[in-house]
């Protein structure tokens, strides 16, 4: 399902800050070199990360799915002049590809992959993040946000990606989608748990916006 027409969609970058050269780059090669590159952040979505963070200034940032790692280089632009960012990724064979980009970033010093479970590997983080972007598995979007809001305090911000799942989560629940199920589950829980205030914003592919109290 697309919510907007191509168009508007064009309109909405073309009025939008420019997409950073590094990350055109890295589009390009994601495309050229990877299976499922529509996976990638892109050029609108990665300025709403960069702006989101320049605005929360964090000191520590968490990142669940790196992919090829256009999503991190866009939160690391709001980084505290000594922050980190920690990001998990469960395919060991993009890490090359991440590591090549965050150093030519600038942020690379303050980049750190994680590769394997963010389950097993979110625990072991000795940190209180003031940032965290949550975008892997859908069906385990639950266990990923019970595992990071213990790493947060109040006023982080959790940022909760294909949360309206083209469009999945209006239409009738086909048999056998866990995903879609997961994350109409998901989405509920989100809206009506104490522990934090949400919005659901309709950018891309659905980007839920939750700070702790």
């Amino acid at each position: 399902m697309h919510f907007l027409s191509p168009l508007l969609e064009n309109y909405i970058a073309n009025h939008s800050e420019p997409e950073p050269q590094l990350l055109t780059e890295l589009t390009r090669e994601t495309h050229l070199k990877v299976v499922q590159p529509r996976m990638i952040t892109g050029h609108f979505q990665g300025r709403v990360l960069s702006m989101l963070s320049k605005i929360i200034n964090p000191a520590y940032i968490l990142e669940i799915g790196t992919y090829t790692g256009y999503s991190a280089l866009c939160l690391a632009e709001g980084l505290q002049k000594n922050g980190e960012l920690h990001t998990i990724e469960v395919n060991e064979e993009l890490h090359q590809l991440q590591r090549t980009y965050f150093d030519k970033s600038g942020f690379g010093s303050q980049i750190f992959q994680h590769m394997g479970d963010a389950l097993y590997i979110i625990p072991t983080l000795e940190k209180i993040f003031d940032l965290v972007f949550i975008d892997a598995q859908k069906v385990n979007y639950d266990a990923y946000f019970e595992a990071v809001i213990t790493k947060t305090k109040p006023g982080s911000i959790i940022l909760s990606d294909n949360v309206l799942w083209s469009g999945k989560v209006v239409e009738p629940l086909q048999k056998g989608d866990k995903a879609t199920e997961a994350l109409l589950a998901y989405n509920e829980k989100l809206k009506n748990d104490p522990r934090v205030e949400t919005v659901l914003l309709p950018i891309r592919d659905g980007l839920t916006l939750s700070r702790v109290l």
